[in-house]
């Protein structure tokens, strides 16, 4: 008789937890709208929110708490995110979208000393700001 050994789950380490937790994620979203605000490049994409960004930075720090494996803080307040729906009051063109990338990216590239995890949240960052653009443009780059 052959004894079946159970093996061990494999524990998988979410983005959530590789970012620092709830700190890590809200250091994030933090240094990403200092960006929006300091950078002259990001103008555009600053006009489109509040003067106040406390709750815009809520919202994604909640957002992204789920989407990074963490709580689904978002979701339990507001239900499904349906971003591209919340997104349409906007004009979202080709330009906000770079502007919204070049703040994420510095904040990333500034946040996330693994190049490799670095240039995925990047990557699926600009996807998901590909279906955000809503406006007619030159195109996205």
């Amino acid at each position: 008789m052959t004894t079946a050994t159970a093996t061990p789950p494999t524990t998988r380490v979410t983005p959530y937890e590789r970012l620092g937790g709830a700190e890590g994620v809200r250091r994030l979203v933090q240094r990403f709208y200092a960006l929006m605000d300091e950078l002259p490049e990001a103008y555009r994409v600053r006009r489109l929110h509040p003067d106040d960004l406390n709750g815009s930075a809520n919202s994604l720090f909640e957002f992204l708490s789920g989407w990074f494996g963490g709580p689904d803080l978002y979701v339990q307040k507001k239900g499904h995110p349906r971003l591209r729906m919340r997104h349409n009051p906007y004009a979202v063109g080709p330009a906000e979208r770079n502007e919204w990338m070049l703040c994420m990216s510095q904040a990333l590239s500034e946040q996330v000393a693994d190049e490799a995890f670095r240039t995925h949240l990047i990557t699926t960052f600009s996807q998901i700001a590909d279906h955000m653009v809503n406006t007619p443009g030159q195109g996205v780059c």
